[in-house]
This record gives structure tokens, sequence and C-alpha cells, in this order.
């Protein structure tokens, strides 16, 4: 890259999550740029949009921008076009496609896609679950669950599950610690479990620091509480990952090796597994 500093303006009439997906995943393909997010959210008036542009007079810069309003777009293609700056409107191109498909035109209102409908609720739902069935908990509850995470100490179950909640899915999860007996629930699984792994150099670096953020007076695993050494022993740890990959190879559930793997890769290859279950469940009759 050569260097340049560049303001990247994202303008939004609601929370903005589209936006900074787009240009997470654009701003990813050019390593070393410095590229400065300016983000302008639930912007929905001619006075909220004047701040914006005094913002963008100020650092000056290109703009994405999701506002449906026609009268706030053209507003900010005029200002753009004095200031002499590109302005591109993310949502065209899809509206362009699904106006040929069905021949008719949108009806924009801003924010449509966050009304407080039955998919909304269900997602709140998947939330509540989530806290309630974190880490091993309320373990009678896992009959209710959509998909089931195991995996040991420190393998992303709870970031994934609250993930995976965002989506309206109910994640349980539960911890694999050697000498622990399984939840009796998980010998006739009500739906899908998936096991989480991580490699063990990476591992023990992330129980390391869990340790000495909380003093390493006790481990994060109650199985280790009485020794934080074994927690993490380079032999203990393979040890301990060798036994809960044999575990589930036996009962034949599918993992994810979550090393180098997002959150969010690991909820897909997690929601992939969950259709491939549901799928054969079915052929099954």
């Amino acid at each position: 890259m050569t260097g340049k500093r560049l303001n990247l303006h994202l303008i939004s009439d609601a929370t903005g999550d589209t936006l900074n997906a787009v240009a997470r995943a654009a701003i990813a393909q050019f390593e070393g740029a410095e590229i400065h997010l300016h983000r302008w959210s639930l912007i929905r008036s001619r006075l909220q949009l004047h701040r914006v542009l005094e913002g963008i007079e100020a650092e000056r810069g290109p703009v994405l921008s999701t506002l449906v309003d026609r009268a706030l777009r053209g507003e900010l293609e005029q200002a753009c076009q004095r200031l002499g700056l590109q302005v591109l409107h993310m949502l065209d191109p899809v509206f362009d496609l699904l106006q040929q498909e069905f021949g008719a035109p949108t009806r924009p209102t801003p924010g449509r896609q966050y009304v407080l409908d039955a998919d909304y609720f269900r997602r709140i739902d998947a939330m509540h679950y989530v806290i309630s069935h974190d880490d091993g908990q309320a373990i009678r509850g896992l009959a209710e669950a959509d998909v089931i995470l195991v995996g040991v100490s420190r393998s992303s179950k709870t970031p994934t599950s609250f993930y995976l909640a965002n989506r309206g899915i109910k994640a349980a999860n539960v911890p694999l610690v050697p000498g622990l007996a399984l939840p009796p629930e998980l010998n006739d699984p009500p739906c899908p479990v998936v096991g989480l792994f991580i490699e063990a150099a990476p591992l023990i670096e992330i129980r390391r620091h869990r340790l000495s953020l909380l003093g390493a007076a006790s481990g994060p695993a109650a199985a280790f509480q009485r020794d934080d050494a074994a927690y993490i022993d380079e032999e203990a740890v393979g040890q301990e990952l060798l036994w809960a990959r044999r575990l589930c190879s036996s009962r034949f559930w599918p993992t994810v090796n979550v090393t180098r793997r997002s959150i969010e890769e690991t909820a897909a290859a997690v929601l992939k597994m969950m259709e491939t279950w549901h799928e054969r469940r079915a052929r099954r009759g």
C-alpha cells in the first residue's frame, strides 16, 4: 500500500450493521491500508444529515450509504458532489435486481428490517436461552436446544453460542472435562451436538491469559481449581484434547477446529452441520 490515509464515511438510517459488515470485509483485502471509519447511524432527518455533512467536510473522504429516503439521498449526493467526493448507495444494486424480478418498485422505509416481529422475539428468546444454559448450566433444559456445543475449556463455546443466538438459534454449551461424567441428556441428544476444538499451543496461551486475569487463584474450569498448573501444562492439555476428540469420535459428533477461525466462521460451520443433521434425520423418516 502507498500509506495513504483515507477517511471512509458510513451513513445509515438504521443501526449501520450492513455497512459495517461490508466495509470490514472490503478493508480486510487492503493489507496495511490506513482507513479511518466514520460511522453515522440512525440518520432519518435533515437536521441529523446536516451534522453528518459537517463531519464529512471536516474529515473529507468517500461515502458509503444505505439511506433509503429519497430526499436525504438527494441532499447527500449534492453535498458530496460539491465537495468532490464519491458516494455509493450500497443497497441500490440489490433493489434494482429485485425490482426487475418482481416487476414492482420498493417502498422505502428506514429500519424496516428491524421491526418487532416473530423473528425478532425468537432472537431475544434464544439470547435468554444461551445465558441460562452457558457452560453446562440448567442441564435439564437441553431438550429445548437447537444445537449443543461441546468442547474443553476456552474453546470458544460461549462466544459462538451468543453469535448463533443472534441468528435465533438456541445454543447450549457443555464443557468437556476429563473425569467428569457427561449429562445423561447427551446419551440421546434431541438436537445436533458439535464439538469445538483448538490446537494445544494457542489453547495454552489463552488459558494462561485467563489465569492471569483471575489472579491465578482459581482456574475457570472446576476440574482445575485445585491445580492451575495442570490447566496450562503442555502434556496435560495434549491428553485433555486427545480424550475430548476420542469422545466426540466415539459418539459420531462432528467437530470444528476453531484455531484459525473467527467466531463468524465457526458459527457458519456449525449451521452447516445442523443442516446436515436434519437432512439425515428426515431421510431416516
